[in-house]
């Protein structure tokens, strides 16, 4: 008899590195649960179950996780990848402002794991979305920024707190991802060429790091890091 498949929750599943990485799973056999606030992506119907929440909203996920799941299931692995990142800087934002960004990218990290908890045991991986800019300042990025840094810390405080369940908690902190959004901006080239490596990341390479750091047979031993996708432009 062949094993059940695995199951990852995975949000900002919509675009970007959060659709790639949801392909990434399916193409790997698991079953996925893709979260996004409009529009989940879309699959085998046997493989992929969309969920419609905000992750601003603890209850709204715990809830569609209740009605796509049945007791006792399991969540091997979460992605935290549901993100903004509008421009601020200190004449530029605002408390409106502040709270989107805070509230989606870093009180969405919480609420997602801490809606998912009673399905993750012994053996289950988190990894959380930070950015590059946790580590290096991007102009006319503060509040993205900061909030970034704090995704990195809570990495550290929660894989800590897991441990002891057998929880591991990591993280990625991409550089310049050639995704729509990133494409948007109209920086992407002069980006690319101050990367040491010549070019920006294709999002799946950004995906394949996550399916290393839920691999407990690559990184069994490895809990509270964030691992840096810069192509060389954040040395450290």
């Amino acid at each position: 008899m062949s094993a059940s498949p695995r199951t990852i929750l995975i949000t900002g599943s919509s675009s970007g590195m959060g659709l790639t990485t949801v392909e990434a799973f399916l193409a790997d056999g698991w079953h996925v649960l893709a979260v996004d606030i409009t529009a989940p992506a879309t699959g085998p119907a046997d493989a992929l179950v969309p969920l419609v929440a905000d992750v601003r909203d603890r209850d709204a996920l715990e809830a569609a996780l209740a009605a796509a799941l049945a007791p006792g299931s399991r969540i091997d692995a979460i992605a935290n990848i549901a993100g903004i990142y509008p421009p601020t800087t200190l004449d530029t934002y605002d408390e409106a402002t502040y709270r989107r960004i805070f509230d989606i990218n870093v009180l969405g990290v919480l609420n997602v794991i801490a809606a998912a908890r009673p399905y993750l045991g012994d053996g289950s991986a988190i990894v959380n979305f930070a950015s590059v800019d946790a580590y290096e300042v991007s102009r006319g990025q503060l509040l993205y920024g900061a909030s970034k840094a704090a995704v990195t810390m809570l990495t550290k405080s929660l894989a800590l707190e897991l441990a002891g369940a057998g929880i591991r908690v990591n993280g990625i902190a991409p550089g310049w991802v050639a995704t729509p959004g990133n494409a948007a901006t109209g920086r992407m080239d002069a980006a690319a060429a101050s990367i040491p490596l010549g070019r920006v990341a294709r999002p799946e390479e950004i995906s394949a790091w996550v399916r290393i750091l839920v691999d407990p047979a690559s990184v069994a031993f490895m809990t509270g890091e964030t691992v840096v996708l810069s192509g060389g432009d954040v040395i450290r």
